[in-house]
C-alpha cells in the first residue's frame, strides 16, 4: 500500500514528541532529519548512496533496548558519512549526548523509540512510489514548517516558506532554462528549500550552488540536496559577505551565475564583520554609496546583483523599508534603479516569515533586459491566517505569478511604473508601493440627503454595475430612479426571492452549471484513463490548469477562488488517493483495512481494532460511498429505525420533564444527574409495590416509561443486526467491484461530486453579496429624517397622553 502523505506527516511529527521537552525544536530537528536520511537511503538500498557494512538503519534496529544504543548509532552513522563523503553534514548531532537525550534510562528509552517509529510502515520508502513526486522532499518541507513554527523568533530564519519560494522560482524565469549546465545560486541558503524550489522549475535540470554561515544548517541543506535527488549539489559553509566561496579560479574575482534566489537575514546589523566594505576585493560596492554600518540589506541585494551573469535573472526577499530608506540606501536604490536592474517589485502580506512579523518584498532582478519601467504587484492583502502566523494561499500564489509574468495591470493590485514617474522629483526614486498603487478599498459613504429625504444613492446601485451586466432587466424590476436616488419597488422582505426567481439570474446560473458540466466531463474522462505509475504533481497542475481556463474571463466569478476549491480539495483527499493510483492503479479501490486505535495502559501501548461500519476503511472508496450505490435500502431501513429512536427518545424526555420535578411521578427512578436507567426504573418499580388506587398514576408513568426503554432496546437490537448485515455485504462488495465501477464511485461519485458542490458554494456566495448589498442599502435609507421626526412625535404625544390620564 503507498504510504498516504497525511499517515506519513504524523508518524513524522510523533517522532518529534518523543524530542519534544528534552531541547529546543531548533536543535532536535537535526536528530529527526538525520535518521529520516538514514531511513530513506537505507529503504532505497544503495541506489543513492553506497551502503556499508555497519551503516545502514537496519543496524540500528538492533540496538533497541541496549545500554550503549546512543553510541552505537554514531558508529553507524559516522560509517555510512566516511563512505559518502558526508562527515559534518550527518554527523552534526550527537546521540549520545546526556545533556540533550537523557542519562541512562531515559535515554535508551528515548532513543529506542525513535527508532521504532522510523520502523513504521508509513515510513517505509522501499515500496513503489510515484517516481519523480518527491514525497520525501515534501515530508522534509513539512518538517522544515513545523519546526520553524516551534523555533520562535530568533531560530526559524532557516526556512523561506514554501509559498514565497514557489513565487520566487516562478518570477525569475528559471523555466526558459535549456540545459543542466546552467547554474543557479543562493547565497544565504539556510536549509536549501528555496534553491530546490527554484531548480524544480527548470525543465532540463540545473546546477546548484549555496552558501550558508551556520554550519549545522548547512547540513540540513545538504541531506534536502540528496533527499531531492539534487546530490551533486555544492553546498558550502561559510559567510557569504566577508568570505564568498564561490570565486573564479583564474580571476579570483565572485563566480557569476545564470540565476539567483536568497531570502538573506533581515537588516542584518553585524554584516560588516570580516568585511571593509570600502576596500572590498570583489568590488561588489563599487560605483555605489556604502550600505548603512548596521543594515546589511542592501549589501546582500548588491552581492546578489554582483553574483549575476551580464544576463543573470535573480529575486531576493527584503524589508520593505528598502523601497523607500533614505540618506545612502536611497543613493544605492537610485543607482540600481538607474542601471535598469529592477525588473520589478512584489509586495507581500505581513507575517509570512519564520524569526520575524514585519512585511517584506520581492525585489526581481533582471541584467539582461535594461528596464524602462518597474512592474509592481502589492498583494499585501492576499492571505489566510494559518496559527499565529500569516499564509499565502494557492489562489494568491497563482495570481502573484500570472499577473507579474504577463504584465497585467490590475486595478489596485498591480502597475507598469514608467522609470520617469520613479525619477520625478515629487518620488525621487522612492519605491513605496502606495505611492504607485492605491490598495485602500474605498470607503462606503453616507449620504447625507438620501438621510433626509429617503431613497438610494445612484452612485451606491451605480457600483453594482457587474452585476446589472449580467441581469440586466433586473435593475428596474428591483427599482425605479427619481431624481438620482432609486426606490425600492418590492417590500426589502421580497429582495431575496426576487433575484434568486428571476429569468436573468436563474438564466445565469444554467450557463455556470454547464461551465462546470464541461469541464468535470473532460477531467473525469481524463482522470479515469489514468493509472498506475501516474505523477501526481504533474496531473493535479494540469487538471487545475483547466480549470482556471475555463472560469477565464466569466462575468462575476472569481478563476482563482474556483482554482482555491479544487486546491483545498486536493490537499484535503484527492491528493492521498492519486498516491494511491500512482502505487498501484485502480485496482487499490478493491481494497479496505481495519482502523486501528491505539490506548495507552500504564507505560504500555494498546491497539485495537475498531469494530462496525466505523472501522472499515476503504483504501480508495469510503464504506458510505459502497452504501450509497449497492445498500441504499439496508440504509433507509436503518434511518427509519433510527428515526423511530428519536422519537422515543422525545417521548422520554418530554415524560422526565413533565414527571421529573421535585415530587414528580418519576422522581425515585432518576439518578443524581436526572437520568433514568432501566435498572433505576425497575428499583422503582419494585419499592411501588402492586397498583391501588393510592399509587395509580405514579405505577402508570412508571409502566409507561419502562414500556419505552423497552422499545427503544427492542429497537437498537435490530439496528445492530442490520448493520451487522450491511457491514458483511459492504466488506463482501469491494472485491467484487470492476474497474469501471470502481472509477465511477471514484472519480464521479467522491471527486467531481465533492467539487461540485464546493463551487455551487462559491456561486451561491456571488448571489447572496448581492442580496446582502441591496437590503444593507435599503434598511440603511429606509427611514429618512422627516419620518424618524414623525415618528418620535408620534410616541411623544402618546407618552404625554398617558401622563395626563395618569393624573401626572
Amino acid at each position: 500500500m503507498a504510504i498516504k502523505k497525511s499517515e506519513l506527516y504524523s508518524s513524522l511529527w510523533s517522532s518529534c514528541d518523543e524530542l519534544r521537552g528534552s531541547m529546543d525544536a531548533s536543535q532536535y530537528k537535526d536528530y529527526v532529519l538525520i535518521l529520516l536520511f538514514m531511513k530513506y537511503v537505507s529503504d532505497k538500498g544503495g541506489k543513492l548512496v553506497d551502503i556499508p557494512q555497519g551503516g545502514s538503519f537496519k543496524d540500528m534496529i538492533k540496538l533497541k533496548g541496549k545500554s550503549d544504543i546512543g553510541d552505537q548509532i554514531n558508529k553507524i552513522i559516522g560509517e555510512l558519512a566516511k563512505a559518502n563523503d558526508l562527515t559534518g553534514v550527518i554527523t552534526v548531532a550527537d546521540f549520545n549526548d546526556d545533556e540533550k537525550l537523557g542519562k541512562g534510562k531515559e535515554k535508551v528509552d528515548r532513543l529506542s523509540n525513535l527508532i521504532a517509529i522510523f520502523e513504521k510502515p508509513e515510513l517505509d520508502f522501499s515500496s513503489n512510489r510515484a517516481e519523480g513526486d518527491d514525497i520525501l522532499g515534501d515530508a522534509y518541507e513539512y518538517l522544515m514548517r513545523h519546526f520553524a513554527t516551534e523555533s520562535g523568533k530568533s531560530k526559524g530564519q532557516f526556512y523561506t516558506p514554501a509559498e514565497v519560494s514557489r513565487i520566487m522560482a516562478k518570477v525569475i524565469g528559471i523555466s526558459k532554462s535549456k540545459t543542466q549546465s546552467e547554474t543557479l545560486y543562493d547565497p544565504t541558503c539556510g536549509s536549501g528549500s528555496l534553491l530546490l524550489k527554484a531548480a524544480d522549475e527548470a525543465p532540463y535540470g540545473i546546477s546548484i550552488y549555496g552558501q550558508e554561515n551556520d554550519n549545522a544548517t548547512r547540513a540540513l541543506a545538504v541531506m534536502n540536496m540528496w533527499l531531492h535527488g539534487n546530490p551533486s549539489s555544492e553546498i558550502k559553509q561559510g559567510n557569504t559577505l566577508s568570505k564568498p566561496e564561490f570565486t573564479d579560479e583564474k580571476t579570483g574575482e565572485i563566480k557569476q551565475f545564470d540565476y539567483a534566489v536568497s531570502n538573506p537575514p533581515f537588516s542584518n546589523k553585524a554584516w560588516m564583520n570580516g568585511l571593509d566594505p570600502a576596500n572590498d576585493i570583489y568590488k561588489r560596492f563599487e560605483g555605489y554609496a556604502l550600505p548603512p554600518k548596521k543594515n546589511g540589506d542592501f549589501a546582500f541585494l548588491l552581492h546578489l546583483i554582483k553574483s549575476l551573469k551580464s544576463k543573470g535573472k535573480g529575486c531576493i526577499v527584503l524589508p520593505l523599508g528598502v523601497l523607500f530608506r533614505g540618506n545612502t540606501e536611497a543613493d544605492i536604490r537610485k543607482k540600481i534603479i538607474q542601471k535598469g536592474y529592477i525588473k520589478g517589485v512584489i509586495g507581500l502580506p505581513p507575517n509570512l516569515f519564520y524569526g520575524t512579523g514585519i512585511a517584506a518584498c520581492l525585489v526581481v532582478i533582471d541584467k539582461e533586459n535594461a528596464t524602462k519601467d518597474i512592474f509592481m504587484v502589492d498583494a499585501s492583502k492576499s492571505f489566510m491566517k494559518d496559527g499565529n502566523k500569516n499564509r499565502l494561499r494557492e489562489q494568491d500564489i497563482h495570481k502573484i505569478v500570472d499577473t507579474f509574468n504577463n504584465r497585467i495591470e490590475i486595478p489596485k493590485y498591480s502597475r507598469i511604473i514608467p522609470i520617469s514617474e520613479i525619477a520625478d522629483p515629487k518620488n525621487d526614486y522612492n519605491l513605496n508601493i502606495p505611492r504607485y498603487i492605491d490598495s485602500q478599498e474605498q470607503e462606503d459613504l453616507q449620504d447625507i440627503k438620501a438621510h433626509l429625504s429617503g431613497g438610494i444613492p445612484k452612485l451606491d446601485i451605480d457600483a453594482l454595475e457587474s452585476y446589472w451586466a449580467v441581469y440586466p432587466t433586473l435593475k428596474n424590476q428591483l427599482f425605479k430612479l427619481t431624481d438620482n436616488y432609486y426606490q425600492l419597488n418590492i417590500p426589502k422582505e421580497e429582495i431575496k426571492n426576487t433575484i434568486f426567481n428571476h429569468p436573468e439570474f436563474t438564466s445565469f446560473g444554467k450557463q455556470m452549471d454547464k461551465v462546470f458540466d464541461k469541464w468535470s466531463a473532460e477531467t473525469t474522462d481524463y482522470v479515469k484513463s489514468l493509472d498506475k505509475g501516474l505523477h501526481p504533481k504533474q496531473e493535479i497542475h494540469k487538471i487545475s490548469e483547466n480549470l482556471l481556463k475555463y472560469y477565464t474571463g466569466k462575468p462575476l466569478t472569481d478563476k482563482y477562488a474556483m482554482y482555491q476549491h479544487l486546491m483545498d480539495y486536493w490537499a484535503e483527499i484527492m491528493q492521498d488517493d492519486m498516491y494511491e493510483l500512482s502505487a498501484d492503479g485502480w485496482k487499490s479501490g478493491n481494497e479496505i483495512r481495519r482502523i486501528e486505535k491505539k490506548t495507552k495502559k500504564g507505560d504500555k501501548e494498546i491497539i485495537k481494532q475498531v469494530a462496525g461500519l466505523e472501522g472499515i476503511e476503504g483504501r480508495l472508496i469510503p464504506p458510505e460511498l459502497i452504501i450509497h450505490e449497492y445498500f441504499i435500502k439496508e440504509q433507509k431501513s436503518i434511518d427509519d429505525l433510527e428515526s423511530q429512536v428519536e422519537t422515543l427518545n422525545s417521548k422520554m424526555e418530554e415524560l422526565r420533564e413533565e414527571h421529573g420535578g421535585e415530587d414528580g411521578l418519576l422522581i425515585n427512578a432518576m439518578d443524581d444527574k436526572q437520568k433514568i436507567s432501566k435498572k433505576n426504573l425497575q428499583a422503582a418499580i419494585k419499592d411501588l409495590g402492586k397498583r391501588n388506587t393510592d399509587n395509580a398514576d405514579e405505577y402508570d408513568i412508571l409502566q409507561q416509561y419502562k414500556k419505552l426503554i423497552e422499545e427503544e432496546a427492542e429497537l437498537l437490537s435490530k439496528i445492530k443486526t442490520v448493520k451487522s448485515d450491511i457491514e458483511t455485504k459492504v466488506i463482501g462488495k469491494y472485491p467484487k467491484l470492476s474497474l469501471d465501477e470502481i472509477k465511477t464511485i471514484v472519480v464521479d461519485k467522491k471527486w467531481m461530486n465533492s467539487l461540485e458542490k464546493r463551487i455551487k458554494t462559491e456561486m451561491d456566495n456571488i448571489s447572496h453579496r448581492l442580496t446582502q448589498r441591496i437590503k444593507e442599502l435599503a434598511e440603511r435609507y429606509e427611514s429618512p429624517l422627516p419620518n424618524i421626526e414623525i415618528e418620535v412625535s408620534n410616541l411623544e404625544n402618546k407618552v404625554k397622553k398617558h401622563l395626563k390620564d395618569m393624573g401626572f
